[in-house]
């Protein structure tokens, strides 16, 4: 099934205004498509075009500086956060 881009932007923006609330705790994928309750698969793709926008930053290492292998914990940018800081005080 074919997502209409309004549909997908819609979605994009539930992730982001999910990433806000949990900022900084960073995100794993599983847990984005958990709270969205839609395919980790699908989320994945809308993380990463968020990533090709700089809306995101993905994370590729824990706490101790090691290589996650499978996984990939997901967070705003700085700019975007204070973008919607500033969005909600207006």
């Amino acid at each position: 099934m074919k997502l209409s881009k309004e549909k997908r932007d819609k979605i994009s923006e539930q992730v982001l205004s999910l990433l806000f609330h949990s900022f900084p705790k960073q995100l794993f994928t599983a847990e984005v498509a958990k709270e969205i309750a839609r395919d980790e698969e699908f989320i994945k793709t809308l993380l990463y075009d968020l990533k090709d926008k700089n809306l995101i930053v993905a994370i590729k290492k824990n706490e101790k500086g090691l290589n996650f292998i499978r996984r990939v914990r997901w967070q705003l940018t700085p700019e975007a956060f204070k973008v919607y800081q500033q969005k909600l005080n207006q």
